[in-house]
């Protein structure tokens, strides 16, 4: 049963397209049912995400691809065809190769960003609730999660931050340390605010305050992180409860001046804070910096860390590739074994067959009293003479055609020396 994945991500289709391709994960069950239904598909998950949504499938022998994209295109109401310039198709060692990088974050638009694994785990989860979980894809995504967990573990990939926002969380540790009891007040509504506030989030702060001029920005920020939504003129009473301020607006003009930060100050007791302007034009004036007890970074101060940390990533990068590589070649030699799945089952039950006959027979003997140990004799030469009699045959028969190839592999599955010059007993 071939294993198949078809999709787009970041690097073949723009977001525009993206954005018509992707799957919410409140229709991720129904779209997931309907592709149950076509024909062919045996099995199936889903990752669909802002940079990529791809199908993880296995089909049946006499199915193609196709039937995938043309799921695609009428869940999502495109044009037939459409798609085409930008879905990429993998099939077996490719494919299973493919998920296990994703899961990884190797295949990211951020190198190494640890979101994609728990995105992965949504797909999986989805597809199990649908029954579209079968022998191959179960024990594929298990496989793809326990790399992924090695590659945190065993290389650098997840240590260095390369995102601006990410960035400012690790000073922010660096600074503090644990920050389960901090408080961090998020200035602007935007997609960089919004990561900063899911970062700090994910670290354990649960005191985050989100200030913005809309506030219902705010509040769905807000509600995200389990913070508390103010408007840009209640700054100067909440600044004094913040340890750490990052700033993000599209302000012409500081949001925070030199007084205002002066006074907080004076109220915390000269309490260090930490604090991160991610604006172009600035959102802090410059001159906080000279403050005591305020460590102010700048965008420009992050993209150093960063790119220093993006060096490091990709050397990290190439010892999980080699870990990827390896692991991927363990799993798909698991698939080719499946194909021996059924010979075995069969072999095995002739030589059941054999030996509850041979056993059958002995039994009889002995109810008629014949010695135990001719009987024994007897099931013993019975069962070894049925056992060898097709692999005797079949040597025979390669030896009289001079198949050497045959018999040598012969001989490597019964385990024995191949000796073409000893005569047979």
């Amino acid at each position: 049963m071939p294993v198949v994945t078809l999709g787009l991500n970041h690097k073949s289709a723009p977001l525009a397209v993206r954005e018509q391709v992707v799957l919410p994960a409140e229709r991720l069950d129904a779209a997931l049912a309907a592709l149950a239904a076509r024909p062919g598909v045996r099995e199936a998950a889903v990752l669909s995400t802002c940079n990529r949504t791809e199908i993880y499938a296995v089909l049946a022998p006499e199915a193609t691809p196709a039937i995938l994209q043309r799921w695609l295109e009428s869940e999502q109401g495109l044009e037939p065809e459409w798609l085409n310039q930008y879905l990429y198709t993998l099939h077996d060692d490719a494919a299973i190769s493919h998920l296990l990088r994703v899961t990884a974050g190797l295949d990211s638009l951020v190198l190494g960003e640890p979101q994609i694994l728990g995105q992965a785990k949504v797909a999986y989860h989805s597809a199990s609730r649908n029954g579209l979980l079968g022998q191959i894809l179960e024990r594929l995504f298990q496989h793809a999660f326990a790399v992924a967990k090695r590659v945190r573990t065993e290389t650098d990939i997840g240590a260095h931050p390369v995102s601006v926002a990410f960035a400012a969380v690790t000073l922010a540790r660096q600074i503090f340390g644990a920050l389960e009891t901090r408080t961090a007040l998020l200035i602007g509504a935007g997609e960089m605010i919004d990561l900063t506030a899911r970062h700090f989030h994910e670290q354990g702060i649960r005191h985050i305050i989100i200030a913005n001029r809309s506030p219902e920005r705010a509040e769905a920020i807000a509600e995200l992180c389990e913070g508390e939504a103010i408007g840009l003129g209640q700054i100067p009473e909440h600044l004094a409860r913040a340890d750490i301020v990052v700033s993000c607006t599209a302000s012409s003009e500081p949001i925070l001046d030199r007084a205002t930060v002066k006074q907080a100050i004076k109220k915390r007791r000269h309490e260090p804070v930490f604090m991160t302007d991610l604006a172009v034009p600035r959102d802090i004036e410059p001159s906080i910096e000279r403050l005591d007890d305020v460590y102010l970074y700048t965008v420009d101060d992050l993209r150093d860390v960063i790119d220093r940390n993006r060096r490091q990533r990709l050397a990290a990068a190439e010892q999980a590739e080699t870990l990827v590589s390896e692991q991927a070649e363990a799993f798909m030699g698991w698939v080719r074994t499946l194909g021996a799945v059924g010979a075995i089952r069969a072999y095995r039950s002739r030589a059941k067959q054999h030996r509850d006959e041979a056993v059958a027979e002995a039994k009889r003997a002995l109810e008629a009293g014949q010695p135990v140990d001719e009987v024994l004799e007897r099931l013993a030469r019975r069962l070894t003479r049925r056992l060898l009699h097709q692999p005797t045959l079949g040597l025979r028969d390669a030896a009289r055609s001079g198949d050497t190839q045959r018999i040598r592999q012969s001989c490597e599955l019964l385990g024995i020396p191949m000796n073409p010059d000893q005569d047979d007993e």
